[in-house]
């Protein structure tokens, strides 16, 4: 049986809903946050194919997202990896859109504001996946980081097609197949539409 990795971004907090910029700063879930966790785990639940592990980044949100899924699905919840936690943003990092389109520009991104490099991200990112393929060559895990850093560790996996935007709770779904990552799902939210009709 193939390496079956499935990432996802966490759920939602007070400074998504607000625009702001999280980076590494340790922002909680909010109510809305923990409800999509929770459709994602019953989603998670009823599907074929069993997990058999959650692993998420050091920061609360990511954290708390995996303890919901682990608790649902009933599998170990491992110790958090600081190699998958998001970008560091700098000074940036609590700024609103308005804010930083005031004091930098439309390409606030490339500004010198002490943020993480693509590459630096990349580099852990790829040694944290590499570590599990070479320990766990037949682990199905489940792996709950962040936007920035999973829209790069994506496109350093497969080349991802699809450059959009991750959003909240997606999912996504990578398999090593004949030495290279398989896309077998990409930015996924049907379990959000769950939670639409509930509410």
């Amino acid at each position: 049986m193939p390496l079956r990795i499935g990432l996802i971004r966490h759920g939602r907090t007070e400074w998504n809903a607000l625009g702001k910029i999280q980076g590494q700063t340790d922002i909680p879930l909010n109510e809305e946050g923990i409800r999509q966790a929770e459709a994602l785990a019953r989603r998670l639940s009823a599907e074929e194919g069993k997990w058999d592990a959650i692993v998420s980044s050091d920061l609360k949100r990511a954290y708390d997202t995996a303890a919901i899924i682990a608790r649902t699905l009933d599998i170990p919840h491992l110790p958090p990896d600081p190699r998958i936690r998001e970008r560091s943003f700098g000074i940036i990092e609590g700024t609103t859109e308005e804010e930083r389109l005031a004091r930098w520009g439309t390409d606030w991104r490339q500004a010198d504001a002490g943020q993480e490099s693509d590459e630096s991200i990349v580099k852990r990112g790829m040694a944290f996946i590499d570590e599990w393929r070479a320990s766990q060559p037949e682990i199905r895990l489940l792996v709950v980081s962040h936007g920035s850093f999973l829209a790069q560790l994506f496109q350093a996996m497969c080349r991802r097609a699809n450059n959009g935007y991750l959003v909240n709770m997606s999912f996504s779904v990578l398999e090593y197949v004949d030495s290279s990552w398989q896309p077998l799902l990409e930015n996924c939210t049907l379990h959000l539409q769950d939670l639409e009709q509930r509410s």
